[in-house]
């Protein structure tokens, strides 16, 4: 096949097309420039360092690399839904969006008019047919970020490196004598870099200060922008806690007078556990999600997906009910599908009920 292999610098990339070339696939790799960090937001954005790295691993394996510019296309497909998302007073996922909109999105329509059959990443996932499944390394597992996919995207979507565990693939990077080999996985918004999501906020959005509150109404600080908060939050708020190793949690944030709600943490708090939530914007992987079924439902990144009974309502909308209570469901957050390895599709938490 002839493939486009996305090199983001990084050694699961790397590898990734290492493996497609060594099975005799027509490979050429490419570079998604999507940030330069114009706005010099603090942290650090390696997009200079990263193309380096990924034109010397594309040079070692023999293929052909170019660097594609996508930056208009990032700024309103990503970061415009980044912004609004948390103005809107919800926690959007950029790392989903920039899957489905950017990689098997923006990239493909690029990759398909050069004449490419598919776009292969780095992501820790299987294809089997047309199904995606969850990575063979339970710990690095990355269907979440693909949960709102498109069959069509999935149906063009290599994954070479899923049948892999972590250290497994570092002793391949070694073996192929690939420069990123050695080199730290990297944390932070897809394509960004080593930039916390708060000071990229702050960077458009300026400050709201307003009180921080408990349930009962009492004042116990400020904070600094309903926005650089989210549900479930135990750090970073600024009220210390008088109980002994009992934290202050986020349960709540009230746009209409400003008010950022904390509680102690335990395993009854109000406002902090729910079982039934509406999600809309559904989008399968597979055949569309139109029946009631029980499924898995993963409601974040790092987090267990729970046994759920999924409840369609018509118009890309669905009730989900948890046969088990879950810790800080916030709107605007990914949740993703599972039957179980199996990717099912996702949707976006609407609204919560708590109990």
């Amino acid at each position: 096949m002839k493939i486009l292999a996305a090199m983001s610098g990084g050694v699961d990339s790397s590898v990734a097309a290492a493996l497609l070339v060594r099975a005799g696939h027509d490979v050429s790799g490419v570079y998604m420039k999507n940030w330069i960090n114009e706005e010099n937001i603090i942290g650090h954005c390696p997009w200079e360092e990263d193309i380096v790295d990924a034109e010397a691993v594309a040079k070692q394996l023999g293929i052909p690399f170019r660097v594609v510019n996508l930056m208009t296309e990032y700024r309103e497909k990503v970061v415009k839904y980044l912004l609004e998302g948390y103005q809107a007073g919800i926690t959007p996922n950029p790392d989903v969006m920039c899957n489905r909109e950017m990689k098997f999105g923006v990239l493909w329509d690029w990759a398909s008019e050069h004449g490419f059959e598919a776009i292969a990443t780095g992501h820790y996932a299987r294809k089997e047919g047309d199904h995606v499944l969850r990575g063979a390394d339970s710990n690095k597992d990355q269907t979440y970020f693909l949960a709102m996919m498109q069959p069509h995207q999935v149906g063009i979507a290599q994954f070479p490196i899923g049948h892999l565990l972590k250290p497994e693939l570092r002793d391949l990077a070694r073996q192929f004598g690939l420069k990123t080999a050695q080199k730290k996985d990297s944390q932070g918004i897809c394509f960004i870099g080593q930039v916390k999501m708060e000071d990229f906020l702050r960077t458009f959005v300026p400050d709201k200060p307003g009180p921080i509150v408990n349930l009962e109404g009492k004042l116990l600080g400020e904070h600094r922008g309903l926005h650089l908060y989210t549900l479930g939050q135990r750090k970073g708020h600024g009220v210390a806690s008088p109980l002994h190793k009992q934290a202050y949690v986020v349960v709540a944030k009230r746009p209409q007078t400003n008010e950022l709600v904390v509680a102690i943490e335990s395993a009854d708090t109000p406002l902090l556990w729910a079982r039934k939530a509406v999600l809309h914007s559904i989008s399968s992987t597979g055949e569309p999600l139109s029946d009631e079924r029980l499924l898995q439902a993963q409601p974040r990144y790092r987090c267990p997906a729970g046994d759920a009974i999924l409840r369609p309502l018509g118009d890309g909308r669905a009730e989900l009910e948890y046969q088990e209570p879950q810790r800080a469901l916030t709107p605007g957050q990914i949740c993703a599908l599972y039957e179980g390895e199996r990717l099912l599709g996702g949707a976006v938490f609407e609204s919560i009920q708590h109990e």
